[in-house]
């Protein structure tokens, strides 16, 4: 399956506890780092749930 590739570019600092959780969940911990994952709808709606703290490197 395709993956994409999504970087951190915001800090979660002042950010909600649930949109902590999600940038935990997806496995991004400090601002330019870039992970790996498999390109579902459910990583899908995972970035556009923080779309304001990170980007999509295709």
């Amino acid at each position: 399956m395709a993956t994409i590739k999504i970087k951190q570019i915001k800090s979660r600092i002042g950010a909600s506890a649930d949109q902590k959780r999600t940038l935990q969940a997806l496995g991004l911990h400090r601002i330019s780092e870039v992970i790996e994952k498999e390109d579902t709808p459910s990583i899908r709606g995972m970035v556009r749930k923080v779309h304001h703290l990170v980007t999509v490197v295709e």
